[in-house]
């Protein structure tokens, strides 16, 4: 299944609509789907690298917005269909606990999501049924995804196909390390 999705959205890449493909799957990604946008970016980037920008935004945008239908996910399914489990099993208490230990960092988590190979959509859910709060999930979401959907589209329009190779096996552990060593740097920061 997962490879006929992968087929679908390389095919997709080369169509006349494909910016509002990359648009739909930047949009659906954040919230539902299994495969990440950047397969649809890097070949419509290396086969037009003047439209480069105009592609890292439309995927940031989507993807934002798709985000905020991960938070509604969230926020409306867990009012409806978990809290009720979790009373039910007397957890509701540790819900509670681990929603206000992910609202104190839970803008870093949006971040990390956003830059990272980590599932976007996970966080996203997550801050909805959590309730973090609304702004500083659509600033930090904004933020993150326009860091990596155009750090992508920068060294797609600068070093071309050669760097192709090089995104698909190492930008994901190289945005983990920088999001590491940001942390770590705040962390000690504070504590020094």
């Amino acid at each position: 299944m997962i490879r006929r999705i992968y087929d679908w959205t390389m095919a997709r890449a080369s169509h006349p609509h494909a910016m509002w493909y990359l648009a739909a799957v930047a949009f659906i990604e954040a919230s539902v789907f299994p495969i990440p946008p950047d397969v649809l970016m890097i070949p419509m980037i290396l086969a037009r690298p003047w439209a480069a920008w105009r592609i890292a935004l439309v995927a940031t945008l989507s993807s934002v917005a798709g985000g905020c239908l991960g938070y509604l996910i969230g926020y409306g399914f867990m009012d409806a269909i978990g809290k009720p489990v979790l009373d039910f099993y007397g957890k509701a208490d540790d819900f509670n606990t681990l929603a206000a230990r992910f609202n104190e960092m839970g803008g870093w988590a949006v971040l990390i999501a956003g830059v990272t190979p980590f599932p976007y959509k996970v966080i996203t859910i997550f801050a909805g049924a959590t309730n973090l709060s609304p702004v500083l999930f659509l600033g930090v979401s904004f933020v993150a995804r326009a860091l990596r959907f155009f750090v992508v589209a920068g060294l797609l329009w600068k070093f071309g196909e050669p760097i192709k190779t090089f995104i698909e096996r190492w930008l994901g552990p190289l945005f983990t390390i920088f999001v590491i060593l940001l942390i770590g740097g705040f962390y000690l920061l504070k504590y020094l």
